[in-house]
């Protein structure tokens, strides 16, 4: 999360409303001015608007082109070592003459388009990777979506196991690849894994105790120390408005490995962000007043 940008938007929010009342009618002037301006700009814009739309869909098709002209997507429900299924998309190339390395993300945010059908526009974090030739797999982490499991928010990486059937998204990261690499077909028997954010966080777990075929991984902006300047706190201060956000739509499922589910966004009643949360009052009211004890995390 862009926390600096968040907080940017809810001060220029504060100080547009602080505008409007103080200087009464006048306020409302320079209040509706920009709306004005933005309204003739599109009138003015709207066919080179109209054109970017429509390159965006042009090179969007062209990709998606591409991709189903040179990969073969395959779904799978990889066994981990107590059993849980982890439910697994693989984009393999269809030149059966080279072997190609594995390159993986793991996330909670779903891995759609569901369905051996429905394939994605690009494949890996750029264009040039699909055009280079990897074999392209992406996993919903334990008890997210299509996933069994329960899924634990920032989980611990543990230190010690019950038994040889414990796990955590480390053993996790190492059983998918064992999979990966005896079962993918024109593998060359090297893994890489990258991710943003959250899923930044699962390809640095990856690298604990890592399995021999893990070769390069890639944690970007992961989430880290939650405690101190991360996601959750910023040198002790909680960040209010971003883990509110997040948290009204990051939710557990309510039963078992199901595709994602269509949500609106929280409704705050208002424009002035700042004002809402100062009248929610103490961090607990907002578990009791909006979020309904719905959300554990």
């Amino acid at each position: 999360m862009d926390v600096v940008k968040k907080t940017d938007r809810l001060r220029t929010t504060r100080l547009r409303g602080r505008v409007g009342r103080s200087r009464g009618a006048a306020g409302a002037h320079y209040t509706l001015l920009p709306m004005i301006c933005a309204l003739l700009l599109g009138v003015l814009m709207g066919p080179a608007s109209f054109a970017r739309d429509y390159d965006q869909k042009e090179l969007v098709s062209r990709q998606l082109e591409f991709t189903r002209a040179n990969y073969t997507k395959y779904d799978y429900r990889i066994p981990m070592r107590d059993g849980v299924k982890l439910f697994t998309t693989v984009y393999v190339p269809k030149d059966s003459i080279r072997t190609f390395p594995i390159l993986m993300q793991r996330t909670p945010y779903s891995i759609s388009p569901y369905g051996i059908d429905n394939y994605r526009p690009v494949l890996g974090p750029s264009e040039g990777f699909e055009k280079e030739g990897f074999i392209f797999v992406y996993q919903d982490v334990r008890g997210r979506y299509l996933s069994e499991g329960e899924f634990i928010d920032i989980p611990i990486h543990k230190t010690r196991f019950a038994g040889p059937a414990d796990t955590d998204e480390s053993t996790d990261t190492y059983d998918t690849i064992d999979w990966l690499v005896k079962h993918v077909s024109n593998n060359n028997g090297k893994v890489g894994i990258s991710g943003i954010s959250y899923s930044g966080f699962f390809a640095a777990f990856g690298m604990i105790d890592a399995h021999p075929a893990l070769k390069a991984a890639s944690p970007q902006a992961p989430v880290g120390d939650v405690a101190d300047g991360d996601d959750a706190y910023h040198n002790g201060a909680f960040f209010l408005a971003a883990n509110f956000g997040f948290y009204t739509v990051f939710k557990p499922r309510l039963a078992g490995p199901s595709r994602p589910e269509m949500f609106s966004r929280f409704n705050f009643g208002t424009p002035d962000a700042y004002d809402f949360y100062l009248r929610m009052g103490p961090l607990s009211n907002s578990n009791e007043k909006y979020l309904k004890n719905e959300n554990p995390y």
